[in-house]
């Protein structure tokens, strides 16, 4: 895959494992069909059919396509990257909805692109 060009704010979160500001994110909102895909090399990360309402101000999943990430250590969280280019995505935790697979990846919008089924 091919990796595009990054802002300085995509770089910040993707390549230095920054975190977008709550609420910041277009992708908060996107409730089309299709896939979300990593900003930086284009690997598809998450299926809109997974994308659900948190309320904690990020774009929130409860599966990733299989393969699609990595999971690290981070502290006392789990960080998430793309198994693809490593870029930071985000982190998850066992809160997520319990009848899915009560896990809640909670991911920085500006490290996904949104591609339309």
């Amino acid at each position: 895959m091919t990796e595009q060009q990054l802002s300085g704010e995509e770089k910040k979160v993707i390549e230095k494992c920054g975190t977008e500001p709550r609420f910041s994110s277009d992708l908060l909102e996107e409730k089309r069909d299709g896939v979300f895909k990593c900003k930086k090399c284009g690997q598809e990360l998450f299926d809109s059919d997974t994308k659900y309402e948190s309320g904690t101000g990020w774009p929130s999943f409860w599966d990733a396509e299989k393969e699609s990430v990595e999971k690290r250590k981070d502290g006392r969280r789990t960080e998430v990257v793309c198994s693809s280019c490593g870029g930071h995505l985000g982190h998850v935790f066992n809160d997520g909805p319990k009848d899915k697979t009560g896990k809640r990846y909670c991911i920085n919008g500006i490290a996904l692109e949104f591609e339309e089924e």
